[in-house]
């Protein structure tokens, strides 16, 4: 229920003077409502103002005070209570049993506490007012065993409890800061004790699960707790706090190199999430197994983000992602961005530095930022992330222009030309082959996915002038293998076998389709069995200037869907040239979509489907 509010005379202020703390309010008081927060004079913020690592702040500023005025603050019968960050500014279900909802009390704490030019927020009794009212909401919903609901009303929730331990750390550090609301203070402070406690004990099996899982959400409780201590020195505590670290270097990470999320990879929540907080507790404790971690990640990046010959950014290999769908990175990326708190890892881990934007680059679009006449634009409600304002006071090491060129010159498959790589993980008999040859780099996965997302098969084929040419999607319509009856083999846990290290024979569990992959310096070989009539598919990547002929001699415009009676289709990028053959003469349509990446969008997915009767091979051949 949206409750509507109105100023009323008691306020904070108002409460101040008659000896009651913020929050704490007369029974009149409350049924009435806070004060409002003022919304920001016109005009207002003023882009130059801003410090550079701090135009992040921008966006949250503009929402501020309809953020805040959405805090309930009225007991209304019926109603939500008070306390409740109404609005739908952050998290679903937009409940008041959500403990996530609350978390941008952090946001509005940084806002009272700090002084800035563009800040007139600082020290403003009816934003401290309200803060008081989201916290006291937002404390009164810790379990009796120190967990945060998320899901349902009294849930001991592993994402709610870590990242809500760092949140109210932070918030209370500002409260510090500040000097305010010292009775919250101290009732924060034991929410928090209790917090840690329920966290970092060994026993808990909702964290500390067996296989253990959601390690992005288990580091932001460990960064939290880690922050925690730093405001409430103890040491049985810290302990304890090292001893997870210890458990998280042993099991969160697969032999692979990927962290679990939760058993399978994920590209977003590793790079953009799970690397962020670990990088926060790093900064907290200077541990350095999170150094060895972020070593063995950074290796496996290095594996599955295809660098696009232009400079212009990144393919990711996301068919094998098993929560998200981040298909690519640019080379360039303005605030705010997600992942800039792990560049603190950069001067320990060189070639991490290879997947940051450059320290000129961030600069240059810091100061294009703040040259825009543009008006600062409003946050889209539930696109509010408090973890980009909150990473902001740890600043950045990102790599220099020329650190980042030697980094990207360190990846695997542009260090050599003529490697096999296979990554195992035993959970599940998870396989991730990795193929480097002259002409070619591939990308495949077999065994147990891990989530119905994930496309298992062949993944990706990229070309050292030409760039990434084929690109699973995470669909059964895109993804680079073979449809029968309606159904991919890349949504079946794939078995395979490995005969040599140029082949590969695998097979649908129940033998429907069975492949052979043959590889070689400049082609790829797929022979296809399947016991009815079936599809072929190939997802491949086009760009505005290539040349794309079926050899019968009907062009395929970029963008454009064709169909031709052939045996073979040719693409000219460049000095490259990429040609598929298939066998027999068949009506093959190559059909496009809307799917493009990296920011100019020049890159387009088209997916070839070729009709058999149950065998097919298809031949990709690289030139150039």
């Amino acid at each position: 229920m949206h409750v509507k509010r109105r100023t009323v005379l008691f306020g904070a202020a108002a409460a101040a003077g008659a000896g009651l703390a913020p929050g704490m309010m007369s029974a009149p008081a409350r049924a009435a409502g806070l004060p409002l927060v003022a919304n920001l004079p016109a005009g207002a913020p003023d882009r130059r103002l801003f410090a550079p690592g701090e135009q992040r702040f921008a966006g949250y500023l503009v929402i501020l005070a309809p953020m805040t005025n959405d805090i309930v603050t009225s007991d209304i019968e019926g109603g939500d209570p008070y306390g409740f960050m109404g609005g739908g500014w952050w998290r679903t279900p937009s409940q008041p049993f959500n403990s996530r909802v609350q978390e941008h009390v952090f946001t509005l704490s940084w806002f009272y506490a700090n002084k800035r030019a563009w800040n007139p927020y600082y020290r403003d009794t009816a934003l401290l007012g309200r803060l008081d009212a989201a916290l006291q909401h937002y404390l009164a919903l810790q379990n009796p065993d120190g967990s945060w609901p998320e899901y349902s009303p009294g849930e001991r929730g592993k994402a709610s409890s870590g990242f809500g331990i760092g949140y109210l750390a932070k918030t209370l550090a500002n409260l510090r800061q500040a000097n305010a609301l010292p009775s919250r203070r101290a009732q924060l402070e034991g929410v928090l004790r209790k917090g840690v406690d329920w966290y970092l004990d060994p026993g808990n099996s909702v964290v500390w699960d067996e296989p253990f899982k959601y390690t992005n959400q288990a580091v932001a409780g460990v960064a939290g707790s880690a922050l925690t201590l730093r405001l409430l020195p103890d040491q049985a505590r810290w302990t304890k706090l090292q001893d997870r670290i210890r458990f998280v270097a042993k099991w969160a990470q697969s032999p692979a190199g990927f962290f679990y999320d939760p058993r399978g990879m994920d590209i977003n929540y590793n790079f953009e999430v799970m690397l962020p907080e670990m990088a926060e507790l790093y900064l907290q404790t200077k541990n350095p197994l999170l150094v060895s971690m972020t070593r063995k990640f950074s290796d496996w990046f290095g594996y599955n983000l295809l660098r696009e010959p232009d400079g212009s950014g990144w393919l990711t290999y996301y068919a094998v992602s098993d929560r998200t769908s981040v298909a690519f990175y640019d080379d360039v990326i303005p605030d705010p961005d997600r992942s800039i708190l792990g560049s603190h890892f950069v001067p320990a881990v060189p070639d991490f530095g290879a997947f940051f934007t450059a320290r000129e680059d961030k600069a240059a679009t810091r100061q294009a930022w703040a040259a825009d006449p543009a008006p600062v634009p409003a946050l889209a409600k539930q696109d509010t992330s408090p973890r980009i304002i909150a990473h902001a006071p740890y600043g950045e090491t990102l790599p220099t222009r020329s650190a980042k060129r030697a980094a990207i010159a360190n990846l695997p498959y542009l260090r050599r030309d003529d490697f096999t790589e296979r990554r195992h993980d035993d959970y599940g008999n998870q396989d991730y082959l990795y193929v480097r040859r002259p002409g070619l780099y591939l990308g495949a996965f077999f065994g147990e996915r891990q989530g119905s997302a994930v496309k298992a098969g062949t993944g990706f084929l990229w070309h050292p002038t030409a760039g990434t040419v084929i690109h699973a999607q995470q669909t059964a319509t895109g993804c680079w293998g073979t449809v029968r009856d309606g159904k991919a083999d890349a949504e079946s846990n794939l078995i395979a076998e490995y005969p040599s290290k140029d082949r590969v024979r695998y097979r649908t569990p129940d033998g429907s389709v069975s492949t052979e992959l043959v590889i070689g310096s400049h082609s790829i070989s797929r022979r296809v069995t399947a016991t009815s009539a079936a599809t072929e598919q190939v997802p491949l990547v086009l760009q505005p200037g290539d040349e794309v002929v079926f050899s019968d001699g009907t062009v395929v415009p970029y963008g454009e869907t064709r169909t031709a009676t052939d045996d073979s289709i040719v693409i000219r990028r460049g000095q490259a040239t990429i040609t598929i053959t298939w066998s027999g003469r068949r009506t093959a349509t190559l059909n496009t979509s809307s799917r493009t990446y990296l920011r100019d969008q020049r890159r387009r997915v088209h997916v070839l489907r070729i009709p058999h009767d149950g065998s097919l091979e298809t031949v990709v051949r690289t030139a150039g």
